[in-house]
């Protein structure tokens, strides 16, 4: 499919038993491979400041390697983001029991969230850009979640160079929903990000227990190692003594974006002073994790042959705050019937 100005496309580029892998490419010459499988971003070539292009995203050439050498890169999250307590959660009076993947939680919906299975994919025609439709019903119970969940996420290149998600859901039985995206973005295409300067719009933070499901609180950032608030290098602080630093083995955390709820705003901002790229994230959920790649430990080999060792990426996945089931304080993640979840996620690049 092209747009009939210039190069600008969506194609089917490959086809395995696993699924289809799509190439979208904007104007610009910004190009995007994403498979049907888990709705992954398997790369992202993006300009640097002398117009070279890389991939700035970890991930695998080959869409078999994902199932088993793959830590959420690049996918889709769902049926709930992040980690949920016990792996369990009440819903107007009845109890949901989850699987616990994540050792007594439940993560990223489970041990087959979103993000290992097939989506139905469709290119479509889009004003932004070279666009892909991937539609998934997740059925009642499917992980233990209540409600038949019908989701459709569109991946946008858009002409502006940005990777745009827009995540949309219905149910048929009050749920509970947090959709996201997990890049593992690394601007200087190789390396690790300690180097890479981070700005997150927010004052506040949920810190953590030690299994990493949020105490409640909203902590001010100020004076902390979490306070992102000016532009500060990933490495300036994340190995300071700091209980939560160490509870995380880094950042692994939620931040609390300051604008208004529902509100297409800025979350945050990633700049990389070698390459001269910029991305700015820009989403309407209420929070973000940030997440430095902690757990990578090189026995994973990607792209490139290129052996992905501690920190050597970041994540920035714009949800709902983590465990938000089982803690009243925080905004809302339910859906009912009737109701329409909607949640968009703009990774935009600039030098």
């Amino acid at each position: 499919m092209v747009d009939g100005k210039n190069n600008a496309s969506v194609r089917l580029v490959s086809k395995s038993s696993l699924g289809e892998v799509y190439s979208l490419r904007n104007q610009a010459g910004m190009a995007a491979r994403i498979a049907s499988y888990g709705g992954t971003v398997m790369s992202l070539l993006v300009a640097d400041a002398r117009g070279k292009f890389d991939d700035v995203v970890l991930g695998h050439d080959n869409l078999e390697d994902y199932p088993e050498k793959s830590p959420y890169f690049g996918c889709l999250i769902g049926r709930y983001g992040n980690r949920i307590a016990n792996a369990r959660f009440s819903l107007d009076g009845k109890e949901y029991k989850l699987a616990a993947n994540n050792g007594a939680n439940s993560l990223h919906g489970g041990l087959k969230g979103f993000d290992k299975v097939a989506w139905a994919a469709r290119p479509v025609e889009s004003e932004l850009g070279p666009a892909l439709d991937l539609t998934y019903l997740s059925r009642d119970g499917e992980e233990g979640f209540p409600g038949n969940l019908t989701v459709t996420a569109r991946y946008t290149v858009t002409e502006d160079n940005g990777l745009r998600v827009d995540f949309s859901a219905t149910t048929d039985k009050k749920t509970v929903v947090c959709l996201t995206h997990h890049s593992y973005f690394n601007l200087a295409g190789g390396g690790d990000i300690l180097g890479h300067e981070v700005l997150l719009n927010a004052k506040r933070f949920t810190p953590v227990d030690a299994s990493l499901i949020p105490t409640g609180e909203l902590r001010p950032v100020a004076g902390t190692p979490f306070d992102f608030t000016k532009p500060t290098a990933v490495g300036a602080r994340i190995d300071a003594d700091d209980e939560q630093l160490r509870r995380g083995g880094g950042y692994d955390h939620n931040w609390v974006i300051d604008k208004p709820a529902g509100e297409l705003g800025l979350v945050g901002r990633v700049c990389e002073a070698r390459s001269g790229r910029v991305m700015e994230v820009l989403a309407t959920a209420p929070g973000t994790q940030l997440y430095t790649g902690n757990y990578l430990d090189g026995t994973i080999t990607g792209k490139r042959a290129w052996r992905y060792t501690k920190r050597a990426a970041l994540c920035i996945e714009p949800q709902c705050y983590p465990d938000t089931p089982n803690q009243p304080g925080f905004p809302s993640a339910s859906l009912s019937p009737g109701e329409t979840y909607k949640q968009t996620i703009i990774y935009k690049f600039s030098t």
